[in-house]
């Protein structure tokens, strides 16, 4: 079963992803800051990261640093409501599999994913 890590201080999208991908029979781990999801991600051992850059305490970015610090393969999905490039620069620089700019398009969220994963689940949606 594939694992997905979903980290976001907005609680709705954290529910409303997790249905989502629950539906398709991943196993989800959610967490609402990046504290909890350095704490979070050794335990589970998450295939793919779908992670939020601006959150209170850490934002997205610096858990993306201190993950490659550890973990230079796992595969990480940006959000932000902002678009700033300077975000996409920096998350960019280290590694990130992909993108998506809030509000996001679920589908193409689900494909994107579907690729990342190898499953071809998702790519009949797009």
């Amino acid at each position: 079963m594939l694992k997905l890590l979903i980290v976001d201080d907005q609680k709705g999208i954290r529910r409303l992803l997790t249905e989502v991908f629950l539906e398709y029979g991943y196993d989800i781990e959610s967490c609402g800051n990046g504290i909890k999801a350095l704490e979070v991600i050794p335990q589970f051992k998450p295939d793919l990261i779908i992670m939020d850059v601006k959150m209170p305490g850490m934002n997205g970015i610096d858990v993306l640093k201190k993950l490659r610090e550890k973990d230079k393969d796992i595969q990480v999905i940006m959000m932000t409501a902002y678009g700033d490039q300077y975000y996409v620069n920096q998350a960019e620089e280290l590694g990130i599999a992909g993108f998506i700019i809030k509000p996001f398009d679920l589908n193409a969220l689900k494909q994107q994913v579907g690729e990342l994963l190898g499953d071809k689940t998702f790519w009949a949606y797009s």
